[in-house]
């Protein structure tokens, strides 16, 4: 299935115009080369597969996701993008109010325990973060709870 250029929006394959906007396709190649390999449509205006966008969208989060937000306008890119702002902005959070909260142990002597947990929850944010691209990777729309759907929204979906 191809995407309109314009909107986004899915485009039947050999359909001239887009069903949503109206803004003419390029014509799917079809038929054999004369190599005899069949000649294959780039997936996108970068030539990029939506999966291997997916994940670059983790990357380097926050920043990696905007970029892909704004350049990239197929929806399953969209997607996890959003979805990988959000993550970033809600891991900064996390990150703070964890902080301080491990301050506050500092400040009662049960320092020894923050500096316990902390590296525990560095560990939990990297498989989350290895787990994400993987599933971005194998095409998949894996919604984390409060996140997911607010990227769905933003996404248009």
């Amino acid at each position: 299935m191809a995407f309109c250029a314009k909107c986004g929006s899915q485009v039947a394959d050999g359909v001239g115009f887009c069903p949503k906007c109206g803004a003419p396709q390029p014509a799917a190649a079809a038929g054999p080369v004369p190599g005899g390999a069949p000649m294959v449509a780039a997936s996108s205006e970068s030539g990029m597969q939506e999966n291997v966008a997916g994940l670059l969208c983790y990357v380097l989060g926050w920043v990696t996701g905007l970029i892909f937000f704004l350049i990239d306008k197929r929806p399953f890119v969209r997607f996890h993008a959003a979805q990988s702002i959000g993550l970033s902005i809600g891991l900064i959070v996390i990150y703070i109010v964890v902080g301080f909260a491990f301050g506050m142990l500092s400040i009662a002597h049960l320092g020894i325990l923050a500096l316990a947990l902390y590296p525990i929850l560095g560990l939990v944010v990297f498989v989350l973060w290895i787990f994400m691209m993987y599933k971005a990777y194998q095409h998949e729309e894996f919604k984390l709870p409060f996140i997911g759907d607010i990227a769905k929204n933003m996404a248009g979906k």
